[in-house]
């Protein structure tokens, strides 16, 4: 069996989004979805002495929580819940996904974000700097997407440096997981200052990023079904903006080589994707944990 997708919930639409998310994934891949509610671990509070009562109410309450949002994914996925308690969500959240031993985390972008963007907050922020196991960042209004909606492609986010082994195997094994198409992509930006002539380096620009997909293609096992795709623009943004996105597809990209082996780190490039990027991003982290990858 396919190691679980673990989604962090909350009773708000970012918790919502992420579930819709993680629901879709996991559906996609033949995963068992445990959704996870953390809690604030109050036992250890030297402040104030825990109330039992109220304590039991925040539980109930949870659960109704859970079981209710169980049941709305009823024609999608059988999920399995459970209340946690952590010092906080982040790290309740990656608790619970050692213990499980689950392939993904996934999370919803922090309230106050525009619709279908992503803005990270305290949780994911968190993650992405701890988190041994792959995070899912579920953008505002990804609940809109029916969680029956099938993954229809995933597009990996290459980088213009070597080191991108992980990033396309762990993008192999999701597209194999999900019977559906590869697409890579790799973002050619010009980020200079205004007022160069800039057609000479566009060129050379636009061609380092073609052998840098070349290579990558290359790579591939043969029976995987691919395309590769130049995204152009003055910056980051700009590339990813002119490029199709379609809702219910999964973009996945790499841990910045600032990251500590088997943990993640959103670089620079990522987090300007993440900007204006239409869709769920998967982060993986810079090598693979010792147990040797998904099973």
């Amino acid at each position: 069996m396919s190691r679980p997708v673990v989604v962090g919930y909350t009773a708000t639409d970012a918790g919502a989004d992420a579930v819709a998310v993680a629901a879709r994934l996991a559906r996609a891949t033949g995963a068992p979805l445990e959704i996870v509610l953390v809690l604030p671990d109050e036992s250890r509070s030297v402040i104030t002495p825990p109330d039992a009562g109220y304590a039991r109410l925040v539980r109930d309450r949870a659960e109704e929580w859970l079981q209710s949002v169980g049941h709305s994914l009823r024609d999608a996925v059988s999920p399995r819940s459970s209340v946690r308690y952590g010092e906080s969500f982040a790290e309740g959240l990656l608790t619970a996904a050692h213990e499980l031993d689950a392939a993904f985390i996934v999370v919803g972008a922090a309230n106050g974000g525009l619709r279908g963007r992503h803005f990270l907050g305290s949780v994911a922020s968190e993650l992405l700097h701890s988190s041994d196991v792959p995070v899912v960042l579920a953008p505002e209004g990804a609940r809109a997407v029916d969680p029956a909606t099938p993954v229809t492609r995933i597009t990996a986010a290459l980088g213009s440096r070597p080191g991108a082994d992980v990033l396309l195997e762990e993008s192999v094994a999701l597209a194999a997981a999900a019977s559906v198409p590869l697409r890579l992509v790799s973002l050619e930006t010009m980020d200079l200052p205004a007022g160069l002539d800039t057609a000479a380096i566009r060129v050379v620009g636009a061609n380092h990023a073609t052998r840098v997909l070349e290579a990558a293609r290359a790579a591939l096992p043969r029976d995987v079904a691919s395309e590769a795709v130049v995204g152009g623009g003055d910056d980051i943004e700009d590339a990813v903006q002119t490029l199709p996105w379609d809702p219910a597809e999964l973009a996945v990209v790499g841990s910045s080589r600032l990251a500590q082996p088997r943990r993640l780190f959103l670089g620079s490039t990522a987090a300007k994707m993440l900007r204006v990027l239409p869709v769920p991003l998967i982060v993986v982290p810079r090598t693979r944990s010792e147990e040797g990858g998904r099973s």
